[in-house]
């Protein structure tokens, strides 16, 4: 992404370069997969507000969390990336201030700095050891206990695609991308590694409370297994900071998510594969229908104001559940939920490939990659690596509804839906237009890069606050 993204980067780039580089119809595809996945993202992270307040108090209305949620974003989003990304610092700096704590926390408690002064250290990878049997016994329940982690940790690869959004805005973009490329690749590498050795640190698998808070599912920080082993050490005042802080995480997850659905919106309109209307902006460059439409569907969450909703809103946040992990440090999913959406799998198979295509396409135009402004390592070998693991895991996701007894039909259509649905969009649009697979030789490498290069020449930097 970085490698394509600073080369030419442009507003929605990965979906508009998957219609440059593959094919017309697969950056449709792409575009209305992104689209859908981002926008339903929204509605689910103001539920996920509302409920971590609840940890709290039950007094607090969810109408009015709900409405200060969308109006938050309505106005954070209206002001360009200027403001999008001045306020994301500062949640990112919370997020990143969360695990941080928890991390010394973790390291703190281990060798007997807590109220029971117990220094267990590794205790529980010993008893009751690290692995635990899921659904059979023996070896396969293992294997299977193993494979639902692998599937839950598939979705914490969000985070590239989210910066790649705002090239279009960004400014000095070929200088700044870069870094923020490697900022996020190793930032979550470090803390999701990090965050996993800590969890298994502090609580044990078949902690009773840990338990009992994912079969009633309580609300708030209440499931994590930081609060958990917190609790089990008697500290009393953390676990209100942790969910504090969750709380940030959450907002700045649908804040994000807001962001993204309304570019890629905007992306398929500037490509002609969405309304003219869409490309509609404010003075400011923000694309004023797109964010109007985000917002509309945000309207959601008001679901759960109504308990005779609650089955609607209960499939609605099955649908998306699993892949917000990677934006909130301290809180945890669902171990029992098997309905996981593949679109976020389907968003980096298709970035992968096209990637490939676009390595081809500036070896068969005799373009040295040397010359851009970030070169991505052990190529192709790593776009194969990706698209392969991606590819593979978008179906093994829901697999548990195909083992005896499992069989659960909304389990089903979360899990396999965009699969089928994204072939439909792809031959849909190809059929009806017409488009042509393209080869390595025709695929257009100058669109658009007489104006990047005139922004280039006349960009003055700025001196930074």
């Amino acid at each position: 992404m970085a490698e394509m993204v600073t080369y030419l980067p442009i507003s929605s780039p990965f979906i508009r370069f998957a219609g440059r580089y593959v094919d017309e119809a697969f950056g449709v595809a792409a575009g209305y997969n992104f689209f859908v996945f981002e926008a339903m993202l929204v509605p689910f992270e103001i539920v996920a507000c509302n409920v971590i307040i609840h940890f709290w108090s039950d007094i607090v209305p969810a109408g009015g969390i709900i409405a200060i949620c969308i109006v938050s974003y309505a106005v954070i989003n209206l002001f360009a990336v200027k403001w999008y990304g001045e306020s994301e610092f500062w949640l990112a700096l919370g997020k990143m201030l969360l695990i941080i704590g928890l991390i010394i926390y973790t390291f703190i408690a281990m060798l007997g700095g807590n109220p029971l002064h117990d220094r267990f250290g590794f205790r529980y990878w010993k008893n009751p050891g690290s692995f635990t049997e899921l659904w059979y016994e023996g070896s396969t329940g293992r294997f299977v206990g193993f494979l639902q982690c692998l599937i839950q940790a598939s979705f914490t690869i969000a985070g590239p695609d989210y910066v790649s959004m705002a090239a279009g805005e960004a400014e000095n973009p070929r200088k700044v991308l870069p870094r923020a490329y490697k900022a996020v690749f190793y930032r979550l590498t470090a803390f999701f590694v990090l965050g996993s050795l800590c969890v298994g640190i502090l609580v044990p698998y078949d902690d009773p409370e840990l338990t009992a808070a994912f079969k009633t599912g309580k609300p708030g920080a209440a499931a994590s297994p930081y609060v958990v082993s917190m609790n089990r050490l008697r500290i009393k005042v953390l676990p209100h900071i942790v969910n504090a802080m969750v709380l940030g995480s959450a907002f700045s997850a649908g804040n994000s998510y807001m962001y993204c659905a309304s570019r890629s919106l905007f992306g398929l309109a500037l490509e002609g594969k969405a309304p003219r209307i869409f490309r509609t902006c404010t003075k400011n460059g923000v694309p004023i229908y797109c964010v109007a439409l985000v917002l509309l569907l945000s309207l959601l969450s008001f679901l759960q104001v109504s308990n005779d909703s609650a089955v609607v809103l209960g499939w609605f946040v099955n649908l998306v559940r699993l892949n917000v992990s990677a934006h909130r440090p301290g809180s945890s999913t669902d171990a029992n939920c098997d309905q996981v959406t593949a679109s976020q799998l389907i968003n980096f198979s298709v970035m992968s490939y096209t990637y490939i295509k676009f390595k081809r396409a500036l070896e068969a135009q005799g373009i040295d990659r040397n010359t851009l402004p970030y070169k991505a390592w052990w190529q192709p070998y790593s776009a194969w690596y990706a698209l392969v693991g991606t590819f593979i895991m978008t179906f093994v996701g829901g697999y548990s509804v195909f083992l005896p007894g499992f069989w659960d039909i909304p389990t089903f259509l979360f899990s396999y839906t965009m699969i089928g649905v994204f072939p439909i969009l792809f031959f849909g649009w190809k059929f009806y237009k017409k488009t042509k697979w393209l080869k390595p030789e025709e695929v257009d490498l100058r669109k658009d890069m007489d104006e990047l290069e005139e922004y280039e020449r006349n960009y003055v930097p700025r001196q930074p606050r």
